[in-house]
């Protein structure tokens, strides 16, 4: 019996050593500027703030990941990203399920409060995110963000809420 109580210690100290690992870089990054590959980041501080016109966004279309970071609460994640006629967008799927509302808490936040920056090749631009329910616009959107990856949304998904989708509009 007392072999087996040490072994389940000894056991119980492996698994809490990455455990806690885990947990620290996790705390760590969320005052970082931007997120990493596996956690979501605090304030995006570094690179150029965009001022000036529009810019035109057909070359995120390069771009596999960019940084957004809302501003209520202020963390960062990387996030795909599509341009349709000029505009840039992002979106979330699983949107539908209750697995995929508790893991991606940022539409919600970002619904409620859409003010943002999006950080892309080291450059900063102010956002307003703006949810997309419905519409036309929905075709071409779902069909530039399945251009670019391998994802299931369409215009039935989004107005479904199964997906959501932002445009990040100029603040």
């Amino acid at each position: 019996m007392q072999v087996l109580s040490r072994a389940l210690i000894v056991v119980g100290c492996l698994v809490l050593i990455p455990v806690t690992a885990v947990v620290t870089a996790a705390a760590k990054q969320r005052f970082a500027d931007g997120p990493n590959r596996l956690f979501s980041g605090g304030r995006l501080v570094a690179g150029e703030l965009h001022a000036g016109a529009e810019p035109e966004w057909s070359f995120v279309k390069d771009v596999a990941t960019i940084e957004l970071q809302l501003l209520d609460p202020p963390r960062s994640r990387r996030i795909w990203t599509a341009e349709h006629d000029g505009k840039l967008y992002v979106w979330s799927g699983y949107m539908g399920t209750a697995v995929g509302r508790l893991w991606k808490r940022w539409p919600i936040q970002a619904e409620r409060d859409g003010r943002a920056v999006v950080r892309i090749d080291g450059k900063r631009y102010e956002r307003q995110l703006v949810r997309i329910r419905s519409g036309a616009v929905l075709d071409g959107i779902a069909a530039a963000i399945r251009d670019k990856y391998p994802s299931q949304v369409t215009r039935a998904s989004v107005e479904a809420g199964d997906s959501w989708v932002f445009e990040a509009a100029p603040r």
